[in-house]
C-alpha cells in the first residue's frame, strides 16, 4: 500500500447534486423547489423554529429559573491540590496559573477544603471556604484575601 494507491471507501464520497441543469438530471426546471409558494422564491423560507403558525414549542413550554447577569465565576482550587508546592511557598493566582492548577483566572480564585494539606504554605486568593482556611492554618500556613 502506497500513498498514491489510497482511495476512499466505496460509496463514501458522493458527488454534490447540481440543480437546475436540465430535465435529465431529475432536478431541472424548478430545481427541486416545486411550483411557487414561499419556499420556491429566492430568499424564501421560514425562520428556524417556525411551525406554520402553530404555537411553537419554545412558547408552549413553561419558562423556569433565572440567570443572574452579575454572577461571578471563580476558578476553584481544592486544598489537596496545594500539596504539589514546596513547604514555605507563597501560593499566588499567578503561580497557580503557571503550574497548570487552574486554566483561567476568571473573576478570581476560590480555595475549597476538599482533601488534606500537609505543608506550611502562604495562600493568596480572592475567597476561602471556612474548611479550607481551617485546613491551611492547621498545617501551619497563612491565608490572605486579595
Amino acid at each position: 500500500m502506497k500513498l498514491h494507491e489510497l482511495k476512499p471507501a466505496e460509496g463514501s464520497n458522493k458527488d454534490r447534486s447540481r440543480v437546475g441543469r436540465g430535465p435529465a438530471s431529475g432536478n431541472g426546471k424548478t430545481s427541486g423547489r416545486g411550483h411557487k409558494g414561499q419556499n420556491a422564491r429566492s430568499g424564501g423560507g421560514v425562520r428556524p423554529g417556525f411551525e406554520g403558525g402553530q404555537n411553537p414549542i419554545y412558547k408552549r413550554l413553561p419558562k423556569r429559573g433565572f440567570t443572574n447577569p452579575t454572577r461571578k465565576e471563580f476558578a476553584i482550587v481544592n486544598v489537596e491540590l496545594l500539596n504539589r508546592f514546596e513547604a514555605g511557598t507563597e501560593v499566588t493566582p499567578e503561580l497557580l496559573l503557571q503550574e497548570g492548577v487552574i486554566s483561567k483566572r476568571k473573576e478570581g480564585i476560590k480555595i475549597l477544603g476538599n482533601g488534606s494539606l500537609d505543608k506550611e504554605l502562604t495562600v493568596k486568593a480572592n475567597k476561602f471556604s471556612a474548611s479550607a482556611a481551617q485546613a491551611i492554618e492547621a498545617a501551619g500556613g497563612k491565608t490572605e484575601v486579595i
